[in-house]
């Protein structure tokens, strides 16, 4: 029987150690490469034609949103199965979007990560039980959307507000965001409250995937989940 043949890709080479252990002791799937970078991974995958690439969304110089697009846009190319620390529905959204076929959180269990690369190599979509029910339609998924989220973007905000969406798409919360503009955390809630309203959006989540869709904050810029 054929194995799955699998590509690893992550920054940390501890982590891409123990993922190899794991899908090496399956019967039905092998890690064939690993990369630490999103442009080491397209260049890898094109030349060992892996079934599955494990993708880190947030690697250093890596715009996970482009590298799942190079990766699953090639003819006969990989399925993408992401496997990141962001559990926001706004990735989840993003990396969908962008042509992946799976989003696992990294704090999942060894036997759903294993059910996700079975499944994706089959076809098959999959999404992280902790994250049921967040796939969306998207609201900024139209062709030349990101421009026009731009153009909108820049029509109706002031640099202040631009710089606060800026960060909050990026992921850091109100108070990271009120300690590097200098703000306090009430005029930080001001502003989310009056971007939501100027672009017609719903909460922290919305902003994040507008940040993320019309490209006004690239995946590569998604912060840690902040402290406090």
């Amino acid at each position: 029987m054929r194995k799955t043949q699998v590509l690893v890709a992550d920054d940390h080479a501890v982590l891409r150690a123990g993922l190899g252990l794991l899908i090496n002791a399956q019967g039905d799937m092998e890690v064939v490469a690993e990369a630490a970078s999103g442009a080491e991974a397209v260049r890898k995958a094109a030349v060992m034609k892996p079934d599955v690439v494990l993708l880190d969304l947030t690697m250093p110089r890596t715009d996970g949103a482009k590298t799942i697009a190079e990766l699953a846009g090639r003819r006969g190319g990989p399925r993408v199965l992401v496997l990141t620390m962001h559990d926001d529905p706004a990735y989840l959204d993003m990396a969908m979007s962008a042509g992946a076929s799976g989003f696992v959180v990294k704090r999942a269990a060894d036997s759903e990560l294993l059910s996700a690369i079975r499944a994706v190599s089959s076809g098959r979509q999959f999404v992280d039980a902790t994250m049921g029910g967040r796939l969306v339609p998207l609201r900024f998924r139209k062709r030349g959307a990101g421009r026009q989220g731009r153009q909108r973007s820049e029509s109706v905000l002031s640099r202040r507000e631009g710089e606060v969406l800026g960060l909050l798409g990026e992921g850091h919360t109100n108070r990271a965001v009120a300690g590097r503009l200098g703000l306090s955390v009430k005029t930080v809630e001001t502003y989310r409250a009056r971007l939501c309203e100027k672009l017609g959006l719903h909460g922290r989540a919305d902003l994040v995937r507008y940040a993320l869709q019309t490209g006004l904050v690239s995946a590569e810029r998604l912060a840690p989940r902040d402290r406090g």
